[in-house]
């Protein structure tokens, strides 16, 4: 046998002696594999071969085997011996969940400070604002000096003024089309030549959008 087969048998009669619970041959090789590199048929084979020197134990279940270690090597353990192991390992459960809850407070921490600003940060952020408010306050006082400035009292005449003669150039567009169509009745030609004997332009001609009003 060569000295890794010897290294895995070492490490893996180690490992079952430690846990002291039933594993397969698969169990022991995803444990393991990782940290000592140890291949799945050598796994197999150092188990079976542990087990035939009578290092541990083997039971078999259906078509699997189950090894574990041998509990004669181990000394009995009394009644309050396991109260007391049991006492040990809910202390040591609640001081995991105590410390582990403080992992995560501070975690949730870090975060929030990662996530902040840095001094440097905060104070070329609040030079911008600066910058940015000035500008908008140089902006307010040009508006403020300016002499041009529209009252509302001549903002709405302009707009009514605006309604009524949108309003008079539908009326006329409309009186216009309604004689040119009388016209265009008795009239042996196409309305385009109509429209280009008599030197009319309508707004289309003219790419004129009539608003609305």
């Amino acid at each position: 046998m060569s000295k890794k087969d010897n290294g895995g048998l070492t490490v893996i009669f180690a490992y079952l002696n430690e846990k002291n619970r039933p594993y397969s041959a698969q169990d022991v090789f995803n444990n393991l594999q990782k940290q000592h590199g140890l291949g799945k048929t050598a796994v197999v084979k150092a188990m079976e071969q542990l087990a035939l020197e009578g290092k541990i134990k083997e039971k078999t279940y259906g078509k699997q085997k189950i090894y574990f270690a041998d509990q004669a090597q181990f000394a009995e353990v009394s009644e309050a011996d396991l109260k007391a192991i049991d006492s040990r390992i809910s202390d040591l459960s609640t001081q995991v969940q105590a410390i582990s809850q403080g992992c995560r407070q501070l975690d949730a921490e870090l975060k929030e400070l990662n996530s902040s600003l840095t001094t440097e940060e905060m104070m070329s952020e609040i030079q911008e604002l600066k910058a940015e408010c000035s500008g908008y306050s140089e902006r307010l006082d040009k508006i403020k000096s300016a002499t041009n400035h529209v009252t509302p009292e001549h903002k709405e005449k302009v707009y009514k003024e605006r309604h009524l003669y949108v309003k008079e150039w539908k009326k006329r567009k409309r009186l216009a089309s309604d004689m040119m169509d009388s016209i265009l009745e008795g009239y042996p030609k196409t309305k385009k030549q109509f429209l280009e004997e008599v030197g009319v332009e309508t707004d289309e001609d003219c790419k004129v959008t009539m608003p609305s009003t």
